[in-house]
C-alpha cells in the first residue's frame, strides 16, 4: 500500500459528510412540499412522492414494533466506525476509499433519519409494468439518495475486488 498525505483520510471523510448533507437537504425539501404518501408524477416512469420507512431496505423489518429503529441505529454506528478505521488503513486505495465513504455518508444519512423521525425518508418512486411480477404495480421499493450512495459504494467494492483479483493473478 502506497503512503499518501494525511489530508486524502479527510477527503473521504468529506464525500461522506457531503453525502450526509446532500442526503438531509433533500429530504427536507420532501418534507416541506409533501404530505406523507403525497406523491407528484414526474414521468412515466418516475414519482417523487413521500414515503416513511421505518424498516431496513424494501422495508424488511417495518413491522418489527419498534425494536429495529434502534438495532438498525447501532448497525449503522457500528458500520462507520468499521469504515472510519479502514479508510484510515486504505485511504491511499482510490476505488475502495470511494466506495465505503459512500455507504457511510448513505448509512449515516439514514441515521440522522431513524434518530431524528423513528423512520427513514424515502421519494424516488420508479415504476414500469415489465417489474410488476416483481413488486407491486410494478414500483421499484421508494428510496432516497442516502440509499443511492450506499448501492454506488456496493458497486464500487465488487469492482474494486474483480480488478484486485484480475491483478493478482
Amino acid at each position: 500500500m502506497a503512503k499518501s498525505s494525511p489530508t486524502s483520510l479527510w477527503l473521504w471523510l468529506a464525500l461522506a459528510a457531503a453525502i450526509v448533507l446532500a442526503d438531509q437537504f433533500t429530504k427536507t425539501l420532501i418534507i416541506g412540499a409533501f404530505d406523507h404518501g403525497e406523491a407528484l408524477r414526474v414521468t412515466s416512469f418516475f414519482n417523487l412522492t413521500r414515503h416513511h420507512n421505518p424498516g431496513a431496505a424494501f422495508s424488511l423489518l417495518a413491522d418489527a414494533g419498534g425494536w429495529q429503529r434502534w438495532f438498525l441505529s447501532a448497525v449503522a454506528v457500528g458500520a462507520s466506525a468499521f469504515i472510519i478505521w479502514l479508510l484510515h488503513k486504505h485511504h491511499s486505495q482510490r476505488l475502495f476509499a470511494f466506495a465505503i465513504a459512500c455507504i457511510m455518508g448513505g448509512a449515516i444519512g439514514n441515521l440522522v433519519d431513524r434518530l431524528l423521525h423513528g423512520y427513514v425518508i424515502d421519494m424516488l418512486d420508479f415504476h414500469f409494468r415489465w417489474l410488476q411480477p416483481v413488486f407491486h404495480g410494478g414500483h421499484f421499493p421508494t428510496f432516497n439518495l442516502a440509499d443511492t450512495a450506499i448501492s454506488i459504494g456496493v458497486i464500487g467494492i465488487i469492482i474494486d475486488e474483480i480488478l484486485r483479483v484480475r491483478r493478482s493473478r
